[in-house]
């Protein structure tokens, strides 16, 4: 493989809070370098039209959007390999060492936008009907499903929280759940049950997403106390099962919160000094694209700032040495 390649920032995920800290540090003149993954864009790479981003109001598709920001990011000096990390280590300090399947990277900071992936029901239709009536996400999709009639999947915060939101588009949603009672809080059950549009499914579970080259017009749902099987029109599938943050690449070298999502302060610096983290790898709650360019600006500005004063101190001490 070489010598390991000497950097001053490596950013490991290529989502939009990584693109952003991408931009930053490489207009402070620091050419970082992104590993981008298999895929550039993470989650945005499957959203098939994104309308709530500021400075868009024509809208565009997730994967337009993710290739200008790496174009933007590109024009400045950083450098993006398709590649994915193997393993990192962070115990001795900055540098750290960042091994990826091609490489083999030393650098001064790393920041973490490695994101975080929706859990899947792994049910036949749910791969193939992504983008096109399965969604993941009701704030980034509701629009698309105005006076049509909906599945949400799910029965914790999320899924009301999203399912009462997709009454504001949606004729009906049709709430399904595994169990006879929900996880939500009390005041979001509160709020779902009053709500008109929305409708409970109980004791089921999705079988299969049945559709056609138009998108989605089916689910196919057992009941899980009598075994039973019926086929439930529906025009989209939202699912809100949980999420899964993509931490296992660092082991325990990082912090963790009890949900597996990495721990940072307001300036997004991790307890190793020197890594930064943004994006939905840090943030459980919003989810957004324009949440995650706006963490991925603060975490490139302290990796600068941070990678500046280390910079000073070491210009001290060899001052002092000489």
């Amino acid at each position: 493989m070489g010598e390991m390649k000497k950097e001053r920032v490596v950013i490991i995920g290529s989502g939009p809070a990584g693109l952003t800290a991408a931009l930053y540090t490489a207009r402070a003149q620091l050419a970082p370098v992104v590993i981008a993954g298999e895929q550039l864009g993470g989650q945005v790479a499957i959203t098939h039209e994104i309308e709530n981003y500021p400075g868009f109001p024509e809208g565009l598709s997730g994967p337009e959007l993710v290739e200008r920001m790496k174009q933007h990011a590109e024009n400045f000096g950083a450098k993006v390999e398709f590649d994915l990390v193997e393993s990192v280590d962070f115990s001795r300090g900055s540098p750290f060492a960042v091994k990826t399947y091609g490489e083999e990277y030393l650098a001064d900071s790393v920041i973490v936008t490695i994101g975080a992936d929706p859990r899947k029901l792994g049910v036949a239709g749910e791969a193939e009907f992504t983008g096109t009536g399965v969604s993941y996400c009701g704030t980034c999709d509701g629009f698309f499903f105005r006076g049509k009639d909906i599945v949400v999947v799910g029965g914790g915060d999320s899924a009301l929280e999203e399912g009462i939101f997709l009454t504001r588009f949606a004729n009906s949603v049709n709430i399904i759940h595994r169990r006879d009672a929900l996880r939500a809080g009390v005041q979001l059950q509160q709020r779902a049950f009053n709500n008109d549009k929305i409708r409970f499914t109980w004791n089921s579970v999705v079988e299969e997403i049945v559709g056609d080259g138009g998108g989605v017009n089916a689910v196919r749902l057992r009941d899980t106390q009598t075994g039973e099987q019926t086929l439930h029109p529906t025009d989209g599938v939202f699912i809100f099962i949980g999420h899964d943050p993509n931490n296992a690449v660092f082991g325990d070298q990082i912090a963790l919160n009890e949900n597996g999502y990495i721990i940072t302060d307001q300036r997004y610096r991790t307890n190793v000094d020197g890594v930064f983290a943004a994006g939905e790898i840090q943030d459980e709650i919003w989810r957004q694209v324009a949440t995650s360019v706006g963490q991925g600006t603060s975490a490139a500005m302290a990796a600068i700032q941070w990678l500046e004063a280390r910079e000073d101190s070491l210009q001290a001490l060899d001052a002092v040495g000489a």
